[in-house]
């Protein structure tokens, strides 16, 4: 069987499952946690090492440089960097997250699945207020929706990620899946105990972020 990336781009919002937790006290940061689950058509030593080798990241997410062992820094090229604080090889890791002077946590376990293997990814921190009233858990799920979509259609045709992100961001296939990806995390907070009313705002403008509206 052969797979386009549309394809696999309009099967990827009902292929993830997404839980979102949101701790609110009402001032102050806001602790949000948000898990995406997916199982591929591949091992666990496969899917390991696709999400741990420096040779293979680059083919789905990003080039990350830097030292991948437990105490080592890296940066992923054009966006975060961190320090690795554990490896379970080939079953977990757990990094730091940093970016524009905030820092969270993101935890990757692989497992069996079937004849297949599945990912979980939680990424979890305190936001700023007004950055999570604004957005959401969607802030970074969304973005973590796009990355899982990469690594599928790596592990699913060997196809790597586009050279060009703006073009394809900018397909019918790619605007669709962001859209449903938004909703989906409103689902998700909704089910975590937000109010409706302000998940689906908070969807709708992520949403509009992601697609450049």
């Amino acid at each position: 069987m052969t797979y386009d990336i549309d394809d696999l781009a309009a099967a990827q919002p009902t292929a993830v499952t997404r839980r979102a937790e949101v701790r609110d006290s009402g001032e102050g940061d806001v602790y949000v946690s948000g898990s995406l689950s997916q199982a591929y058509p591949t091992d666990v030593a496969d899917l390991w090492e696709a999400v741990t080798s420096a040779e293979r990241l680059p083919r789905w997410f990003a080039p990350v440089h830097g030292d991948l062992e437990v105490g080592g820094r890296f940066q992923v090229e054009g966006n975060a960097g961190g320090t690795v604080l554990e490896c379970d090889a080939p079953r977990r890791y757990l990094i730091s997250w940093e970016i524009m002077g905030g820092t969270s946590q993101v935890e990757v376990v692989v497992e069996p699945d079937g004849d297949g293997a599945r990912l979980t990814l939680t990424h979890s921190g305190d936001n700023v207020r007004d950055f999570y009233e604004q957005f959401g858990p969607g802030a970074t799920g969304v973005g973590w929706d796009l990355a899982f979509l990469g690594l599928n259609a790596l592990l699913t045709t060997g196809q790597d990620r586009p050279e060009d992100a703006e073009a394809f961001f900018a397909t019918p296939a790619a605007k669709a899946l962001v859209a449903a990806s938004a909703k989906a995390w409103g689902d998700a907070s909704i089910a975590a105990g937000v109010p409706e009313e302000q998940a689906r705002a908070q969807g709708e403008r992520t949403a509009a972020f992601f697609s450049g509206e």
